[in-house]
């Protein structure tokens, strides 16, 4: 005789939905309320003295960024920054993340090392690269006066500032992104490096068509991460300047959106202003994958009409 089918009591019934609760609960209090608070915001002219008093102005402040000189040289320098820091960022990483692959004696210790720089706190990093970089002292222009070359003024320069902030960032993230790519690498079968290595592939070889391929995913995560985290660079920038504040510099030649933004908000006091350039930065991280994943969308049909 077939039994009753069994009824699933109502608190196991709920369970699954109190168990995810939290989550949204959390992403509902610090992750789309502000998102939506920011975007009403960006649409009132508001004053940080005066929070509770907002005028409607509409699209106002977003057409004030189309004119603005400072907002499209922030974004040319952030722009700028995140390629001469994230290009070698995740290149050395990716070496350095082959290099711990390898049987050697002491890995933990190696990769110990690759991390403490992203533990290091901001602020202490970019102190001491202020004092490396000093103009008058520091030690990046003693080595060049020892190599003979002219002394660099590095927080001044156009050029020069930006490629000091990069290195900052590019000291703090390569450990940490070398781990992720190790981490990949030790994921990729080792009977492919074996079926490569009998069909005399040498060790660039293997590299290119079998720890690339495997690591695909990774890189694409750690680009996507990288250059979110480029668009928001903040800490790096603000104390490098030492004194020039949120300004980027004295002729405004590293000041980034995060750093602009700040100094429209809680500098000059304008949280409308502010708030629209952090939907303009969004909005552009938004364009940037979305005209990346049409390129990547050609790129593919193209392939598939040659094959």
């Amino acid at each position: 005789m077939r039994g009753r089918p069994r009824r699933t009591p109502v608190g196991s019934r709920w369970a699954p939905y109190v168990l995810v609760a939290p989550f949204f609960l959390f992403f509902g209090a610090f992750g789309a309320f502000p998102l939506l608070a920011t975007a009403w915001t960006s649409l009132h002219r508001v004053e940080l003295t005066a929070p509770a008093e907002a005028e409607w102005v509409g699209l106002h402040n977003y057409a004030r960024l189309l004119d603005d000189a400072f907002f499209w040289n922030a974004l040319v320098n952030t722009v700028v920054i995140g390629v001469l820091s994230t290009v070698p960022q995740l290149l050395l990483a990716l070496g350095v993340a082959h290099l711990l692959d390898v049987r050697l004696r002491g890995r933990g210790v190696f990769r110990v090392v690759a991390l403490a720089p992203y533990a290091t706190s901001v602020a202490a990093a970019t102190l001491v690269f202020a004092l490396f970089y000093g103009r008058d002292h520091g030690m990046a222009n003693w080595a060049l006066g020892a190599a003979g070359l002219p002394p660099v003024d590095w927080q001044n320069g156009p050029w020069a500032s930006k490629l000091a902030v990069s290195s900052i960032v590019v000291w703090r993230w390569t450990g940490y992104n070398a781990l992720i790519y190790l981490a990949a690498m030790q994921t990729v079968p080792r009977e492919l490096y074996e079926a490569a290595a009998l069909d005399g592939a040498s060790r660039w070889r293997q590299f290119l068509h079998v720890t690339l391929p495997g690591l695909r995913p990774a890189l694409l995560f750690t680009a996507l991460v990288s250059t979110i985290g480029a668009t928001q660079l903040f800490g790096e920038p603000l104390l490098f300047g030492s004194g020039a504040g949120a300004s980027g510099g004295a002729d405004h030649q590293f000041q980034t959106l995060g750093l602009y933004l700040y100094e429209q908000g809680w500098v000059n006091l304008h949280l409308g202003r502010a708030a629209a350039i952090a939907w303009a930065m969004l909005l552009v991280l938004v364009a940037l994958f979305g005209a990346v994943r049409l390129l990547r969308g050609g790129l593919g049909r193209r392939r598939g009409r040659v094959s």
